[in-house]
């Protein structure tokens, strides 16, 4: 349980500003259709985490221990810079045009796949499935986590991001990322001491 909390703390926390969320307000004001939007983010989110779950299981089978703690503990870290990195939706409402002739559902997994491959959501899964060794929960929890961000930015759209703290929502995220960074090199270290 505490592998499905964490990994939906962590990426919802990702999510607050993040161009797939953008990608979502945007979504919305264009197609003024929020169930077939949502189905569709939970179908993309679900196809795009479950294989980085997926990988993220994998490599913690072909890449030593040793090395795998400094894969993971730096890439944390460096998930905690990247959150404090803020994305723009340029691209966003380019792309939107380029696939809107496959319908509301159709377009919008098509984006939201695309947009988190290299994404920050997609990164943390892939590590959080390392770290915790568990495809389903992380998985399911990344999954939620992105629901509980998009969810709301597709019903609310841009009233909601204009109240928000983004920059410290993702001061708080960066935090929890260099947090366990640091501690995922400790805890392999003083077992390997104790």
């Amino acid at each position: 349980m505490l592998t499905f909390l964490f990994s939906l703390g962590a990426v919802f926390i990702s999510e607050i500003g993040d161009k797939t969320q953008l990608l979502a307000l945007l979504l919305a004001a264009r197609f003024r259709k929020p169930i077939p939007i949502l189905i569709a983010i939970l179908a993309a989110t679900t196809l795009n985490h479950g294989l980085s779950a997926v990988l993220g299981q994998w490599l913690t089978q072909v890449i030593p221990q040793d090395v795998m703690i400094w894969i993971l503990a730096l890439g944390f870290i460096a998930m905690a810079v990247w959150m404090l990195i803020p994305d723009s939706i340029e691209e966003e409402s380019d792309s939107i045009a380029k696939w809107q002739h496959l319908g509301v559902f159709g377009a919008t997994f098509i984006l939201f796949f695309l947009a988190e491959i290299g994404d920050k959501t997609q990164i943390a899964t892939v590590a959080l499935a390392a770290q915790f060794h568990s495809v389903i929960l992380v998985m399911m929890g990344t999954t939620v986590g992105m629901m509980l961000a998009d969810g709301p930015a597709v019903f609310i759209g841009n009233k909601l991001a204009d109240r928000l703290p983004i920059a410290l929502i993702h001061k708080f995220g960066a935090f929890i990322f260099l947090a366990v960074g640091v501690v995922t090199l400790a805890q392999h270290y003083w077992s390997a001491i104790f």
